[in-house]
């Protein structure tokens, strides 16, 4: 029992050192100014690193259930330690596409595999009923390494050039490795050794399919989450035309984080707060959208941060909740994959919204705010989400 309850604090420092995220607070100007690539193609970049994982995801998932999430781990920690290096071997829109698809590989491996493995150790010390604060704490930790990286990230970019923050990453991720390794697997109830591979993916699509109530979770987290997301690529761009030095670029993405991170750890108190879990799973898309539209028509940097600070703060870290809502209606045998399937549903609807988005961003960065706000709120009152799908 003891190791599987290792499993947890593991995993908190495994998801830390994978998020020292370096470049994360100056990743638009090193794109633009060090890659010579257009907003267009960062976007397009994108598309190919969502749609690379929505090749890869669900046979990466299959491979965890099949194989272990332990092995999935450790197979993408390891491809993950050399990608940042290729990102800098020259400023070429093709070796940056080759970064994204080996990164999304990489993500593809770790993405269901890593919260599987905590969720079936918390069953296996009986603490499931906790799986929301855990992944809360999980994701906490994640923030908060973005949180430290991002101003060291543009003091670096500053100092010694775009290019540093980007190769120093793979110094954190070469000991994600190791912790990777120092795992322990849990083994589900359901063996996989007599169901051959395909059989493994094809499970996750059919439960799927037949889940009601999963769908109408997924349809809520997946049409909110990637448009708030957007945010993440245009403020940089929003910094730059309000004529801020991108030494203070990590400074605004530490606190675009640290802000996740308080909201991460008090859902129960936000749920009451806004009156019941349904309640605050709508505000929290519908209060963003506005703050998105806000923005867009708003000149000021002193109003331009808070309305940051609300976008991240309410708009990212709810879909942390989903993954707690979702996990009560898969079994361990085929989690991996199931969650897989959600995610790669997430990326192929990346894949085509946001070379959109870049087109309007290159005829107005303003226009493209308010039309991601608009966006938002469309979605929040097309949700069917009922309070008693909200299961603890």
């Amino acid at each position: 029992m003891s190791s599987y309850k290792s499993n947890i604090w593991k995993m908190y420092i495994y998801k830390f050192l994978l998020s020292l995220m370096f470049f994360s607070g100056i990743l638009v100007p090193f794109f633009l100014d060090w890659g010579k690539i257009t907003f267009t193609q960062i976007m397009t970049l994108q598309s190919i690193f969502v749609f690379s994982i929505f090749l890869m995801e669900v046979p990466t998932g299959a491979i965890a259930d099949h194989f272990g999430r332990k092995t999935s781990l450790i197979i993408g920690s390891i491809i993950i330690v050399f990608v940042p290096i290729i990102y800098t071997l020259a400023p070429n829109f093709w070796i940056f596409a080759l970064g994204e698809f080996l990164w999304a590989t990489c993500f593809a491996l770790m993405s269901g595999a890593d919260e599987a493995l905590i969720y079936d150790s918390l069953k296996k010390i009986k603490k499931e009923k906790y799986s929301k604060k855990i992944f809360g704490r999980f994701h906490s930790f994640e923030l908060a390494a973005l949180m430290i990286a991002s101003p060291i990230g543009s003091i670096l970019a500053a100092k010694y050039g775009l290019k540093f923050p980007v190769i120093l990453m793979s110094v954190p991720f070469f000991f994600a490795l190791f912790i990777a390794i120092s795992l322990k697997e849990v083994k589900t109830k359901k063996k996989r050794k007599k169901q051959n591979y395909m059989k493994t993916v094809l499970s996750g699509f059919k439960y799927f399919k037949k889940h009601k109530i999963l769908q109408t979770l997924a349809f809520d987290k997946i049409s909110v989450a990637i448009l708030v997301f957007m945010v993440i690529w245009l403020y940089q761009p929003l910094l730059t035309q309000l004529e801020i030095p991108i030494f203070y670029f990590g400074f605004v993405a530490a606190g675009i984080t640290g802000i996740q991170v308080i909201i991460l750890n008090n859902f129960e108190f936000m749920e009451k707060l806004f009156g019941s879990k349904k309640r605050y799973l709508f505000w929290s898309a519908l209060i963003p959208g506005i703050a998105f539209i806000f923005l867009g028509i708003n000149p000021y940097i002193i109003i331009t941060i808070p309305l940051l600070l609300i976008i991240a703060g309410l708009g990212l870290s709810r879909q942390v909740l989903f993954q707690s809502y979702f996990n009560k209606y898969i079994k361990s045998h085929n989690r991996a994959t199931v969650l897989s399937t959600i995610s790669m549903v997430d990326r192929m609807s990346i894949a085509i919204l946001y070379p959109v988005i870049g087109l309007i961003v290159e005829k107005s960065l303003n226009v493209a705010i308010i039309f991601v706000g608009v966006a938002i709120i469309i979605c929040a009152l097309l949700s069917r989400v009922e309070e008693k799908h909200l299961l603890d």
